[in-house]
């Protein structure tokens, strides 16, 4: 990785780093246009710059500037305060609300959400397939049964159940040359054998070897790949180098930590950006902060309108908690 430009090492050498939005605009043109103004339109096209600052694709006849198709397309936040916010959520291992964020960067609660929205949108992981030995693992989010009111308790909703939780599937990359490890997350509807299989298949090479634990559903690809299995039913947690401690442990330090002691609490189909967040800090983890804030930069191709953002995966439940607690109540009296 080529050495960062800057020397900042707190958000305040940031400031002063970024004290115009002139300066930004130049670092943004620079990390996104290295050999020359592109267009967003038409790749191919000759581009024309305008008295205004902005720039006209000659082939579309369209105006752009350096927001355009990016994270901050579209948006009235200057962008020494997306900065700002990039630094800080970039820097912070166990994440920041955007309610703190609000108040540093001096905007709404509302834009500041809708911000730190995006920024996670760029988190998105493009490293290619998975290679070596990789760790297989599942984790569920959501609240724990012993904190719910007595009328809201769901039963039968211990182990790998997901009536009260959603499940996320964890593939870890080991690396033998102790240069760092590599984690990607899914969130999945079920823990069943399709949707493992359909996401490991995809991010995983088929030369590579799988360390999981006995759960059925990878029931299929253990056809597929080589593999080691641990017995976790039986107390059996390592057997020389099979073992997933080391993805059990991503879980318990970067994920687990940020939901209970910073979000909080997390909605289902707002999840998935979340992982991808707890991913990226754990694959950067090496990196100084002011190097993993110009990786950053190298991902932010992903425009996303709020109303975008306010769908989110489409995984709003369709039956709440309390209307299964209701329904396990009946089946119990009428039997």
């Amino acid at each position: 990785m080529a050495r960062t430009s800057f020397k900042f090492k707190s958000l305040f050498d940031l400031q002063q780093t970024f004290n115009t939005e002139k300066k930004c605009i130049r670092f943004l043109e620079k990390k996104l246009w290295a050999n020359g103004v592109v267009s967003p339109f038409d790749p191919s096209s000759k581009v024309y710059r305008r008295s205004d600052g902005t720039y006209r694709c000659k082939n579309t006849g369209k105006n752009f500037n350096v927001r355009t198709g990016t994270i901050f397309e579209n948006s009235k936040a200057p962008l020494r305060k997306w900065f700002m916010a990039i630094y800080m959520l970039t820097s912070r291992k166990k994440g920041i609300t955007s309610v703190q964020v609000a108040k540093d960067i001096d905007v709404t609660q509302k834009t500041a959400w809708y911000m730190m929205h995006k920024i996670r949108n760029a988190f998105v992981y493009n490293g290619g397939k998975l290679t070596g030995e990789i760790e297989l693992d599942e984790t569920f989010v959501g609240g724990k049964n012993k904190n719910r009111h007595g009328k809201g308790k769901i039963r039968n909703a211990r182990g790998r159940s997901h009536l009260d939780k959603e499940p996320v599937l964890g593939m870890l990359q080991r690396d033998p040359n102790g240069g760092g490890l590599k984690v990607i997350c899914f969130q999945v509807d079920n823990t069943s054998w399709k949707p493992l299989t359909r996401h490991i298949i995809t991010n995983v090479r088929r030369d590579v070897t799988l360390y999981m634990d006995d759960w059925q559903g990878y029931s299929v690809v253990k056809k597929v790949y080589k593999h080691h299995v641990v017995d976790h039913g039986h107390g059996i947690y390592a057997v020389g180098g099979a073992y997933t401690n080391t993805i059990e442990a991503f879980w318990s330090n970067y994920c687990k930590r940020a939901i209970s002691g910073t979000y909080n609490y997390i909605s289902r189909h707002h999840l998935q950006r979340y992982f991808d967040e707890f991913s990226f800090h754990y694959n950067t983890r090496k990196v100084k902060d002011n190097e993993r804030f110009e990786m950053f930069f190298g991902n932010i191709g992903h425009p996303m309108t709020n109303e975008q953002i306010k769908q989110g995966n489409g995984r709003k439940r369709k039956v709440t908690l309390k209307q299964i607690a209701a329904r396990q109540r009946a089946q119990r009296a009428a039997a």
